[in-house]
């Protein structure tokens, strides 16, 4: 491991002022940052602590929660207004990883995770251009049975690997941000960019920008919601495609939706050609195979990952027609 220097902040101007120098990285749980640094991936000069920010979950009077960014996942998982007002958001989590891993994982770090894939970690002699931009991608020809098949470019095919951030995409989840130019919130949808020609830049964050904290807002329907995750095996694995959904249903007519995919595409994707096609129609299986088709009409499939069009479709049906009880 390279030699870098570590300092702990006790709070978010602290650590915006260690995190503007060069070369540093903040550090939340460590289970991303820690584990690519061992793979000398990640060389931070600084290694800036953070679990001294908020890791409070506050219920605010609309019915909103603020959760403070040092929050482990099991606390949010286990937090009586998730389970209840979101219970998306705390299947996501559960699905993620090991107890183990939701013990030590922080809510902003696990929304800054990087993007990556195999060819990511093998600087042994593959090509990536995430980890050295020009460099080329050798999982465009490659082993590309996991990658994405929306939103990639020719520089990057690597899809997000976070489940949480797909049921936080759902819920039109803002990501606060305090950085060297101030304060500022952004959508948790705009915060995570797709690669174009610079696949190395994972968000829109600045140099020293740092997550305080992500808030949900008042969603009534979210409690009426589900997250389903297919993978490999049973034991945790990255999701081959995932599916986070609410929906709104009166006198079988769809009033609103929110959708989202995970494992599909190098950020959490908001289905938004999917619920567009959905509000107003009959909830029915036939209105929720013509969504799904829509929002994969766009797709574009590599040599080994093209079932995974399918498998989004009838993933997306199925947990609609879950929610609803709805028959053609």
């Amino acid at each position: 491991m390279t030699p870098f220097t570590f300092a702990r902040a006790a709070d978010a101007p602290e650590a915006v002022r260690l995190g503007a120098a060069p070369g540093a990285r903040y550090l939340g749980g460590g289970t991303n940052l820690v584990d690519l640094m061992r793979e000398t991936i990640e060389q931070p000069a600084i290694v800036v602590d953070v679990t001294g920010l908020s890791s409070a979950i506050e219920e605010g009077p609309d019915g909103s929660l603020l959760i403070g960014a040092a929050a482990r996942n099991t606390a949010v998982a286990e937090h009586p207004a998730v389970r209840s007002r979101y219970p998306l958001l705390a299947r996501a989590i559960v699905a993620g990883a090991s107890a183990q891993i939701r013990n030590m994982a922080t809510v902003g770090g696990n929304i800054l995770q990087r993007t990556r894939c195999t060819y990511f970690y093998d600087d042994d002699g593959a090509r990536c251009n995430k980890r050295s931009p020009g460099q080329g991608c050798d999982a465009i020809d490659g082993f590309n049975r996991i990658h994405a098949v929306l939103g990639a470019s020719d520089a990057c095919v690597a899809t997000h690997p976070s489940d949480m951030c797909v049921a936080l995409a759902a819920l039109d989840a803002r990501v606060h941000l305090d950085g060297p130019q101030g304060r500022r919130s952004v959508a948790l949808t705009d915060l995570h960019r797709l690669p174009e020609d610079h696949p190395e830049l994972d968000t829109i964050l600045a140099p020293g920008e740092l997550i305080t904290a992500i808030e949900l807002p008042a969603l009534p329907f979210a409690m009426h919601s589900a997250y389903r995750k297919v993978r490999d095996r049973a034991s945790y694995a990255f999701a081959l495609v995932s599916v986070a959904a609410a929906i709104d249903v009166s006198d079988g007519t769809v009033r609103d939706v929110r959708l989202a995919l995970g494992g599909v595409a190098h950020k959490p994707w908001r289905a938004r050609i999917a619920e567009d096609a959905l509000k107003g129609k009959p909830a029915t299986v036939d209105s929720f195979r013509a969504a799904a088709a829509a929002e994969l009409a766009a797709a574009k499939p590599l040599r080994d990952n093209a079932f995974k069009i399918a498998l989004a479709q009838r993933t997306l049906v199925a947990v609609l027609e879950s929610l609803t009880g709805r028959q053609p």
